[in-house]
């Protein structure tokens, strides 16, 4: 491509231009074509309802060694099964198989994972409706369903 239009009509083919060379740019072409809302299992929305299938432990990236404690989630909305991050000290012994969770994005760079938790795009915030951190700082009990 050669230099810009000038003049009183350049108007028209200045956009023209900058039409097509917005596609140069992936960010642009990932928000165009909505390819974020139709991968994103949550489909947009910040959080989800979901049931526990299974408690798992993932190894840390490297150089952490340490084995953080997660959760298999089916979301409820469209079936989807996710890995959720159980933040806090003893927070996993506080979920149970076939409880109802509330997950939410965990906030890393570009919607990626945070920290070294390796493909892990969620946290935990809320079991059977009661909030995780309440139930951590020991204001309130777990509910039984």
């Amino acid at each position: 491509m050669g230099s810009k239009t000038t003049g009183l009509n350049a108007a028209k083919s200045l956009q023209k231009r900058r039409k097509r060379s917005r596609w140069m740019h992936r960010r642009f072409i990932k928000q165009a074509l909505k390819i974020r809302q139709r991968v994103d299992p949550l489909e947009g929305s910040s959080q989800a309802r979901g049931i526990v299938l299974e408690k798992i432990q993932l190894e840390a990236k490297q150089p952490n060694s340490a084995m953080r404690k997660c959760i298999r989630v089916q979301l409820i909305k469209n079936g989807r099964q996710i890995t959720a991050f159980c933040p806090g000290d003893g927070a996993s012994k506080l979920v149970d198989e076939h409880d109802e969770v509330l997950v939410e994005c965990i906030g890393g760079k570009m919607g990626r994972a945070m920290g070294d938790i390796p493909g892990v795009r969620w946290k935990l915030v809320k079991v059977n409706d009661q909030s995780l951190d309440a139930l951590l700082k020991g204001k309130i009990e777990k509910a039984r369903r």
